[in-house]
């Protein structure tokens, strides 16, 4: 029996991660045809059902930062999950980046902290399964690009020393890396909500559009 989620309903062996439980609503929603919740223990929001294709896909929040993430990863895993997308959001770093852009974990960088209860030592990086960062990138061509992401235990970040990392969040790294311990294929597409250091926020209309487009690729690309 899993040690957190207590499902109520099948868990099927494709699985969108989100960390907000809303946002779990609002694309099982938006991507699933009768969905039924799945889980509601401890607040973690799951949702499984069929996609307009007729495939199963559960759609599961996680909760907040890495460590949440990986137990959350690690009872689906229990359950039969075998593929997962990371639909997330993060803070931009410098002037490459714009607020709504999405982005396309081409690699995640530990940056210390809980990384190494995963095996990661701080600046190691980990790439996602090469099968659904294919995926993502022929669902996704002209609306996302590939970027370098940073993973820290706390937001905002105020200093970056990593070259090339244009973006940084609280989970991809656990994800990746917890999902190479469990056998499960992972990946990851992150929405960004700010700037650092520039202050103002996306608001929540508009990363709720963001958030379906890239559920929907998600929802594609992990279709059997």
């Amino acid at each position: 029996m899993p040690s957190r989620l207590r499902p109520t309903a099948p868990v099927a062996a494709q699985a969108i991660l989100v960390g907000d439980p809303g946002r779990a609503l609002m694309l099982a929603q938006e991507l699933l045809e009768r969905p039924k919740m799945s889980n509601h223990a401890r607040g973690l929001w799951g949702y499984t059902g069929e996609t307009p294709a007729g495939d199963d896909l559960t759609i599961q929040a996680t909760g907040i930062g890495g460590p949440s993430a990986a137990a959350v990863l690690a009872d689906l895993a229990q359950l039969g999950v075998h593929r997962a997308v990371r639909v997330g959001t993060c803070e931009g770093l410098g002037d490459t980046t714009r607020a709504a852009e999405i982005l396309i974990a081409s690699e995640a960088v530990a940056h210390g902290g809980s990384a190494a209860a995963f095996g990661v030592e701080p600046g190691e990086a980990l790439a996602p399964d090469p099968d659904l960062l294919d995926g993502l990138r022929r669902e996704l061509a002209g609306a996302a690009r590939e970027a370098r992401v940073g993973s820290f235990d706390a937001m905002p970040v105020e200093v970056v020393t990593e070259p090339g990392i244009e973006a940084a969040d609280m989970q991809t790294v656990a994800v990746l890396a917890r999902a190479r311990q469990l056998g499960i294929a992972a990946a990851a597409v992150l929405i960004i909500t700010e700037i650092s250091g520039e202050g103002g926020r996306l608001s929540d209309e508009a990363l709720e559009v963001e958030a379906k487009r890239a559920g929907e690729a998600a929802a594609r690309v992990l279709s059997p």
